[in-house]
């Protein structure tokens, strides 16, 4: 037990120091030892958040490794049902050259290819309905067919599908 000895207009006034906390993980008596500062002291526990919701793409198609919604201009890749990267935006073709919406085969896919029908670069193109391919191209202008994705959407999506994989197309 420690004591203190105070003296206030010559009166002296012995008082016992608070050793311990007020209650466990409390603060300490003023005048006491060092207030401990730090997250294991007078912090309540963190309770670990859930993990977030599953990305459900609107695909139903068995084995579709990669899933694209016209209507609100996204894409998903999968694997065995599940979104493994997406939504990311999209764009697609405008009146008169419209996407077309189903399950189809991946046909071949290109890194650098050059379309001589439009005079244009269509980098990590995969293509998957005839001339219809997945590629880099601007999202702020509709297409003459093609789904056109920002940059690394476009490598995310050369990189995961191959020859014969399934590509689906909802509305």
């Amino acid at each position: 037990m420690v004591l203190v000895a105070a003296a206030a207009a010559g009166l002296t006034m012995t008082v016992t120091a608070q050793a311990e906390p007020l209650w466990p993980g409390g603060p300490l008596w003023p005048g006491g030892p060092e207030v401990p500062v730090g997250p294991d002291f007078g912090t309540p526990a963190l309770v670990k958040p859930p993990p977030p919701a599953p990305v459900l793409a609107p695909c139903t198609a068995s084995k579709a490794r990669a899933c694209m919604r016209l209507s609100t201009k996204q894409v998903w890749l999968m694997d065995n049902g599940k979104t493994t990267y997406g939504p990311q935006p999209i764009e697609i073709g405008r009146p008169g050259y419209e996407s077309h919406v189903g399950v189809f085969d991946v046909d071949f896919k290109r890194r650098h290819f050059w379309s001589t029908m439009h005079n244009a670069p269509m980098e990590f193109a995969v293509f998957f309905d005839g001339d219809i391919a997945t590629h880099i191209g601007p999202l702020d202008s509709m297409s003459h067919g093609c789904i056109r994705m920002n940059p690394d959407a476009a490598e995310q999506t050369f990189n995961w599908l191959e020859p014969g994989d399934i590509v689906q197309v909802v509305e």
